[in-house]
């Protein structure tokens, strides 16, 4: 019998060959596909063929060749469904026990507490560009040309001419809302800032920052005062006593930061209050009339105050964390901690 005649003869073996389990799929490539298979055995034949008939023979070859790794594939994937539906309770690699239980990371619980209370009190979210440029970055928030803030030591610059950059605070959001809007506004702004400074246990060059803005006839020292003491004592509890000492910042005059009295009970509180008892958990003021002015909005008519705190420390305060780095370094040993936290 001639190659091709026997080609023809195991084609319909191969057919009708019972291919029903993992062990049959196996033993039947290895007949035929293995290294000392009849594949093989083929090819020598191949060889010693004429020479004006090896391209009809490397034809029907390769064809024969293909319907058996067909027949090994079909054969294969049956087994597997086969495996699938009657061996699915008898996964012996499968872990042992529950699956996990996930939970929320302790930034993004912090961040929905602190918003959900501002919007109890009537501010609204709004949000823009972490890539900005240099007007609602720096200029239309009164930052004067030779302000450090701007050098390559603190900011991220993306392309020089125009000046853009990664934002350094969502103060940058400020401008676009009052520049897109008219007073009365009572908004709040979160989102990702970035700091060109060396990451250690207290900065990093990429943190989270909540701004507030408030913009009517009328608004006073007063009013940021008595908003920041609710928020206190919504977040930190009932009892919780504010201080404001003066401070500096180019878009606000009066300017302030903002303590709240953590106590004095353990060797923890006066460690991190550096015994005084008091920690500062946010700056605030008066919007200059200059960043009024800037945006196009009457500073005769008009006044408003701003504050801006950053979610990091005050998830640190909450949950007594040392060292700002654990936020971003995803140790589930670290994360599980907060599994009840949703």
């Amino acid at each position: 019998m001639g190659l091709k005649e026997q080609l023809q003869a195991w084609a319909s073996e191969i057919t009708a060959a019972p291919l029903n389990s993992a062990e049959e799929v196996e033993q039947f490539r290895i007949e035929w596909l293995g290294r000392k298979g009849r594949m093989k055995d083929v090819m020598a034949a191949f060889k010693e063929a004429p020479n004006e008939e090896k391209r009809e023979l490397g034809k029907l070859i390769n064809e024969f060749k293909q319907s058996i790794e067909a027949r090994v594939a079909s054969g294969a994937a049956s087994g597997a469904e086969d495996s699938g539906s009657e061996k699915a309770d008898h996964d012996w690699t499968r872990p042992a026990g529950g699956v996990p239980v996930g939970a929320h990371h302790p930034l993004s619980v912090v961040r929905r507490d602190i918003i959900g209370i501002l919007e109890r009190m009537g501010f609204v979210v709004s949000e823009g560009p972490e890539i900005e440029d240099d007007w609602h970055v720096f200029s239309g928030l009164n930052f004067p040309e030779e302000h450090p803030a701007r050098d390559m030591q603190d900011t991220f610059f993306v392309d020089r001419a125009p000046d853009m950059l990664l934002r350094t605070h969502t103060s940058s959001v400020q401008v676009r809302e009052m520049e897109r809007r008219d007073p009365p506004m009572r908004i709040i702004m979160p989102g990702r800032v970035f700091r060109n400074e060396a990451i250690s246990a207290r900065a990093h060059c990429m943190f989270h920052q909540i701004e507030g803005l408030y913009i009517d006839k009328g608004v006073s020292f007063a009013d940021l005062k008595q908003t920041l003491l609710r928020f206190a004592q919504e977040f930190f509890g009932a009892d919780t006593r504010i201080r404001l000492r003066p401070s500096y910042f180019p878009f606000t005059e009066p300017s302030a930061e903002v303590d709240v009295y953590w106590g004095l009970e353990t060797e923890v509180d006066k460690r991190i209050t550096k015994g005084t008892g008091w920690l500062e958990i946010l700056g605030c003021g008066m919007v200059d009339p200059a960043v009024l002015e800037a945006s196009g909005i009457d500073s005769r008519e008009y006044s408003g105050f701003a504050f801006g705190m950053g979610v990091e420390r005050i998830t640190m305060l909450k949950y007594q964390i040392g060292d700002l780095r654990a936020f971003f370094e995803s140790d589930m040993r670290f994360l599980s901690q907060f599994e009840g936290e949703f």
